[in-house]
């Protein structure tokens, strides 16, 4: 088979060079063409350099290219994947640091909470930029995966403003099944069958079955409270587990910051999250994260470079849903997943305008979900409240509403139970006008925003947050690489 697969953003060069080496793992995929584009040239060289490594050290006939040209590596292009960060490192550094002085304490800040419905705003006018080029430049009737947060507001506008055929991807699902598959005792996640549903990083195991025997809420507490890590490392998940009776796909990180009971005091926050990884809910976790793993990479290339020079072990194909839906979509072999979309009565206690996550068959004819599907009260409630955030987000974002933004902003879940109004209201224009040159929507609105910000009497302070890391030189983390090598 012969088609062209463009990867916008393709400078974040981990996860591309694991699609480009999972979709090379499927036969008939070995002709196709990557087309690799990046705002920066540097990271675009880089991944570049990795993949005609791999595909040389293979004798691959794979072609791949690269450029700053959105437009060119659109053209003809039948899928496009999407993984950008729009404002990269600067503007997430922005979004959990001016939070933070208004009292908000984000682990990921990513997906809703102060520091995602800033991020929406800040992607949504370039995903539909993406998608104009793709309407215009690309193979008729192309398919759109985005992997990029927030998941569902992109999504949303690609879906909704954009025209575009598109489906939003994310791993949540497939690793909060490993875990449970782990803590029931089982060989391996495949003896583990599940429904989970409901939306991006609020997803439910509302169904388990263990090798056909069905698991319910207290064998699976027990299961939790029992493991020696987990136990430590999820007590703020267990405890929804507990309450909700079903537990959510998120990390203990992630799912904290979008309720309104966990994080609101300082005081308490430690109780509930681990610090022996970011994504248990330490402060600014992901952000720590991201910067040294970029730190890393540039240091450590030649190593990245060497690696790839190996040959691609079929066996090791990850759960990353893309290859699989490429090749259900081109050959016909069926794919089973979980996908973000438009709801439309695919769960019937959510909105219908409502980007879902739920399971899903991919074939020839498409991808189709599983319809008719009822998520329990307090998953709902929960839910909802998050897509009301998401609904305002996404239309603020593209009308540039920036009052329509500040109550977008104060109806979210963890920033209502921490700021007044009239914090959210400055925090918002600190925010805006912070991140400006990546907000053209709110062009005509920064003036008045700075003119607000230079008469404000609301009191802020400069807080770390309850549960900081600072951040790991190369050394140190090649020293703490070296000690857990010794260490095994």
């Amino acid at each position: 088979m012969s088609f062209k697969i463009a990867i916008i953003g393709a400078g974040s060069v981990g996860f591309t060079k694991k699609l480009f080496t999972d979709i090379l793992c499927v036969q008939e995929f070995q002709d196709v063409e990557f087309a690799l584009t990046d705002m920066s040239e540097h990271n675009l060289q880089m991944i570049k350099q990795i993949l005609d490594t791999i595909v040389a050290s293979n004798k691959l006939p794979t072609k791949v290219t690269a450029t700053t040209n959105r437009r060119e590596a659109l053209t003809g292009a039948r899928y496009i994947i999407s993984c950008v960060r729009v404002g990269g490192l600067e503007a997430y550094a922005d979004d959990i640091r001016i939070p933070l002085k208004y009292g908000i304490d984000q682990c990921v800040g990513d997906t809703i909470c102060a520091g995602g419905i800033l991020y929406g705003q800040r992607n949504i006018p370039v995903i539909l930029d993406f998608c104009k080029d793709i309407r215009e430049v690309a193979e008729p009737g192309a398919k759109f995966l985005n992997y990029a947060n927030p998941m569902a507001m992109n999504t949303w506008a690609a879906i909704e403003y954009g025209k575009v055929d598109t489906v939003g991807l994310c791993h949540g699902v497939q690793h909060g099944a490993e875990q449970i598959a782990e803590v029931l005792g089982a060989k391996s996640p495949s003896e583990l069958d599940y429904i989970c549903s409901g939306i991006n990083h609020q997803t439910w195991f509302v169904d388990l079955k263990l090798n056909g025997r069905k698991i319910g809420k207290d064998e699976l507490v027990a299961a939790f409270e029992a493991h020696p890590v987990f136990s430590q490392q999820e007590k703020l998940r267990i405890d929804v587990l507990k309450r909700f009776g079903v537990y959510s796909t998120e990390s203990n990180g992630h799912l904290s910051e979008y309720l309104p009971w966990y994080r609101k005091r300082p005081d308490e926050i430690t109780k509930w999250i681990d610090m022996s990884d970011w994504i248990h809910g330490e402060t600014g976790g992901y952000l720590r994260h991201s910067t040294e793993t970029r730190n890393w990479f540039e240091t450590e290339f030649p190593q990245f470079l060497e690696s790839a020079a190996k040959p691609i072990d079929r066996s090791k194909r990850s759960n990353e849903h893309a290859s699989h839906i490429l090749e259900a979509l081109e050959t016909g072999r069926v794919y089973r997943g979980h996908f973000n979309v438009k709801n439309n009565g695919v769960i019937t206690n959510l909105p219908s305008d409502a980007i879902i996550e739920s399971p899903g068959f991919v074939d020839r004819f498409g991808i189709n979900m599983v319809s008719g599907i009822t998520i329990p009260e307090a998953c709902a409630a929960t839910c909802m409240a998050s897509i009301n955030v998401q609904r305002m987000s996404v239309h603020a974002a593209i009308s540039g509403d920036i009052d329509l933004l500040k109550l977008a902003v104060l109806h979210d879940p963890l920033v209502g139970a921490v700021a007044t109004p009239e914090e959210v209201w400055q925090m918002v224009d600190e925010m805006v006008v912070a991140q400006a040159r990546w907000l053209p929507q709110y062009a005509d609105a920064v003036p008045a925003a700075k003119e607000r910000l230079a008469k404000s009497t609301v009191k802020t302070r400069e807080w770390a947050g309850a549960a900081r890391r600072n951040v790991r030189s190369i050394d140190e983390l090649r020293a703490e690489k070296a000690a857990l090598k010794q260490a095994v």
